[in-house]
């Protein structure tokens, strides 16, 4: 929720509570209601072909929201596809000429050491030597290229693989679903509309769970711990619910200037988070409530 709304909202409800004299504890403090939001992102920019919900749908975890176009993408991989098999074939020759200039290198290597022996016993002509040497040097060169190209090849194979991959995860990112359970609270696009890689398409609020945050003086530190019971009141709602305290803030911070508390406006205070289980879905993000703390359980 925005801060400076949250604020707002928080001053609003005291102004409310302070004319409400069954409230006048030290041990009540005011709050606002919020949810866990979630902006869904279209991690594949296209058109929007489908579009599967609406502002107010309840949607659970991994639910389909909406289809990207991927028409595009398909064809890209298709053609990675036909590159990758004419890259096999092209491998299959280079290894064929790698294993033949293998064998010829052998062969000519073998025929130069006898010519060279021949040549130190004067039974062979030094034209003889210079003739095969630079054979056997050619063949040398032949069968260092015939390797670099393998190399060649199959770098290029794993550059090939490597974006069809990529191509395979946008064109599954090109079907939205949903991160997380709970209600469509807005919704960026229209069906048919273009939208850009990672632009958020629907905004997600959780309020099966939702949190408070009060700001308790520094005398009141003791008083709190961590899984401690509270009591939840809303205007309107006959029932209380009951919630917990989840996270007490380290430090001190000064008082926001909207947040009223029973203490003194300019003290320090620590902040601390309440959640409460919303099921039946009563609660609402942006609701003001009042807290009342609960004793320290002994244990």
């Amino acid at each position: 929720m925005n801060k400076k709304l949250f604020l707002t909202l928080s001053a609003i409800c005291t102004l409310i509570l302070a004319g409400c004299g069954n409230r006048d504890s030290e041990n009540q403090y005011t709050g606002v209601l919020e949810g866990t939001s979630v902006k869904v992102p279209a991690l594949t920019g296209g058109q929007i072909v489908q579009l599967f919900v609406e502002t107010g749908d309840q949607v659970e975890r991994g639910e389909k929201m909406a289809e990207i176009d991927s028409l595009e993408l398909t064809f890209q991989r298709q053609q990675l596809l036909a590159m990758l098999e004419d890259l096999r074939i092209q491998e299959d020759i280079a290894r064929t000429d790698l294993k033949r200039t293998s064998q010829d290198l052998q062969y000519v290597q073998t025929k130069y050491d006898r010519i060279a022996e021949l040549y130190k016993k004067e039974s062979a002509s030094k034209q003889n030597l210079d003739d095969i040497e630079n054979q056997l040097n050619n063949l040398k060169s032949a069968n260092k290229a015939a390797k670099q190209k393998i190399l060649s090849l199959d770098a290029k194979r794993i550059q090939i693989q490597t974006q069809i991959k990529s191509l395979n995860k946008k064109i599954k990112d090109a079907t939205i679903v949903s991160p997380a359970s709970g209600i469509v609270s807005s919704k960026y696009f229209e069906e048919g509309e273009a939208i850009p890689p990672l632009s958020p398409i629907v905004e997600i609020i959780n309020i099966r769970t939702l949190e408070i945050k009060i700001y308790i003086s520094e005398q009141m530190l003791p008083k709190i711990k961590h899984g401690q019971p509270v009591t939840i009141m809303v205007d309107g709602l006959d029932k209380t619910m009951s919630g917990k305290v989840i996270w007490v803030s380290p430090k001190a911070e000064f008082t926001p200037k909207t947040i009223m508390t029973p203490e003194t406006r300019t003290s320090l205070v620590y902040a601390v988070k309440i959640s409460v289980e919303n099921q039946d879905g009563i609660l609402k993000d942006g609701m003001p409530v009042v807290v009342e703390l609960g004793a320290i359980e002994s244990d």
